[in-house]
């Protein structure tokens, strides 16, 4: 595969297992900690923690400014308010069904949070993925899937992809935002990992259309053009980036969350 060369900077280091980076409107960059029980703030320069507990994961920003996160630890998904700093459990079951340890969450166009719930999916396809729509329903719209991790949403917001782990590939469908539906969903791509516990997790679209694909236990984040082609992979210092965004504004190009060194990365093509 070929190797893409890119300038790697820490942003931030010392994280305990950091996931989920999303951008605030007022340009800061947020992020949890799962083995920490925080959510972190990278502002100017400056690292903050605020301490909610449990196991937080994923991180989705709305229109609020509100930081909503899964928490895999207390089987629900809550929201942080960054200005009074309070946090609230928003979704805590489907139906009458517990949510199975929610991972990765994304809003759509219209304001609907898809969110994946890997459960103990790694040997038994039980993962499965919800949406919470903007009316407050929460309904399933995929299931039995091998550890169902990242997710992403075209610029459009016309496709949903979603990370199927424990079998190195990744899902596309047309996403239906008025009806909250995930549509003709196939098997996007096979993307490589280690035997075991390794595989695709977070990930993210750029602007040339391409996905990057922060691909754990294999030390790179791996690209994939519109058409489901392999472009090349790109370097990480650490083992297991676990996942990553785009900078809005353009200075930090694609930043990287990255387990095994604790570190927050960013990444610019040479």
């Amino acid at each position: 595969m070929k190797v893409l060369e890119a300038e790697v900077n820490i942003m931030a280091e010392g994280l305990n297992f950091p996931e989920g980076p999303a951008f605030a409107v007022d340009g800061s960059l947020w992020a949890v900690e799962l083995k920490g029980g925080s959510l972190v703030q990278l502002k100017d320069g400056r690292l903050h923690r605020f301490p909610v507990g449990g196991g937080p994961n994923g991180v989705a920003i709305d229109g609020a400014g509100y930081i909503w996160f899964c928490d895999s630890e207390q089987n629900s998904v809550r929201r942080f308010d960054p200005v009074t700093r309070q946090t609230q459990t928003i979704v805590y079951q489907c139906g009458t069904e517990a949510l199975s340890n929610p991972n990765d969450l994304a809003f759509d166009i219209n304001g609907n949070l898809v969110f994946t719930c890997p459960g103990n999916s790694r040997r038994e396809p039980t993962g499965y993925v919800c949406v919470l729509t903007k009316l407050g329903e929460v309904r399933k719209i995929a299931e039995g899937l091998y550890f169902p991790n990242g997710l992403a949403f075209s610029a459009d917001g016309m496709e949903l992809v979603i990370a199927e782990t424990y079998r190195h590939r990744l899902w596309k469908g047309q996403w239906n935002a008025d009806a909250a539906v995930w549509q003709n969903a196939k098997i996007e791509c096979n993307i490589g990992g280690p035997d075991g516990p390794g595989g695709p997790d977070g990930m993210a679209f750029g602007e040339d259309g391409n996905l990057y694909v922060a691909v754990y236990g294999t030390a790179s984040v791996r690209v994939v053009s519109l058409e489901g082609v392999f472009i090349g992979q790109i370097p990480m210092p650490g083992q297991n980036p676990t996942n990553c965004a785009f900078d809005p504004t353009r200075k930090s190009g694609l930043v990287i969350t990255e387990a095994e060194k604790g570190q927050i990365l960013s990444c610019k093509p040479l």
